[in-house]
């Protein structure tokens, strides 16, 4: 490994005049589990590293009026763990435990699973499906962009050099709400998703008063399948739309084939996990 400046901000303000100051030459640390592998294989070779643990805002984990409040820095353990999350942001809760080994986790955080930006990120699909807003501090202040316009390709996002991710921020779920994700993979531990699927549904009334479908690994980016959404909204769920749902988002899926699985795996895949995540989240809700 090359050796590099390391920087030791203690607010967001001071990491973002290093990274204002350093340009693309600076990568930011947080829980380390994604930049230092790939330093380490000279993937990537910052000249300054700006090690974010000094930030306390970063960590933050908690309700407000508004919903909850996630630091980028949070990591997934914490989130695995949380009373709040586990009962109201159940597909988050079990998003988290899926990310590596208990000793990853421990490390692995929030912002550096949806930074990163690998298609088959696990975080990302329940925060798309909760309407989570990314919470972005630059030069020029602080910007709020929903999740599903952050990925915008492979390892790439809306982030510019000198901007920040801060916090992801979830709203609170309706009443009568319930999720559930779930991935495929050829191991059960210590792997990545051949796809993974979460949905969140609303009752009310006997229908569906919202409904959210969010793939991963079946593209370059994690995406909602909205055709499978309005499919669901406000109508009976019964098992047929709950089927007709689940082809809708075979439809939006854009798979590859590699030594994983090939497309047409993955395209049932999507249907497989799209009709189990929905009878989940629907048991959840209470329907």
């Amino acid at each position: 490994m090359r050796r590099f400046e390391l920087a030791l901000p203690r607010s967001i303000d001071e990491a973002l005049r290093v990274l204002s100051d350093r340009g693309p030459d600076a990568k930011l640390l947080a829980g380390g589990t994604d930049l230092l592998p790939q330093m380490k294989n000279g993937l990537l070779k910052p000249a300054c590293v700006v090690d974010l643990s000094g930030v306390g805002r970063i960590r933050t984990l908690e309700p407000d009026a508004r919903g909850l409040r996630v630091g980028a820095a949070v990591a997934a353990r914490a989130l695995e763990r949380d009373t709040v999350v586990r009962s109201a942001y159940t597909a988050l809760a079990e998003s988290a435990a899926l990310v590596g080994s208990i000793q990853v986790r421990n490390l692995a955080t929030l912002g550096g699973n949806l930074c990163n930006a690998a298609p088959s990120a696990d975080m990302a699909p329940p925060l798309l499906a909760l309407d989570a807003l990314a919470v972005i501090a630059g030069p020029r202040g602080e910007r709020r962009v929903p999740l599903a316009d952050f990925f915008t390709g492979v390892r790439r996002t809306v982030l510019g050099a000198d901007e920040i991710l801060v916090e992801i921020a979830v709203p609170v779920p309706a009443a009568r709400s319930g999720g559930h994700y779930l991935r495929h993979t050829p191991r059960r531990e210590l792997d990545i998703a051949v796809v993974g699927v979460a949905s969140q549904v609303t009752l009310s009334d006997g229908v569906c008063a919202k409904a959210r479908i969010a793939l991963a690994a079946v593209a370059p980016v994690p995406l909602r399948a909205h055709e499978a959404e309005q499919a669901l909204e406000g109508k009976p769920v019964t098992p047929e739309a709950i089927e007709r749902a689940a082809e809708l988002a075979v439809g939006v899926a854009r798979p590859i084939s590699d030594q994983r699985g090939s497309a047409d795996y993955r395209r049932h895949l999507v249907r497989v996990l799209t009709r189990r995540t929905l009878r989940a989240a629907l048991s959840r809700a209470g329907g």
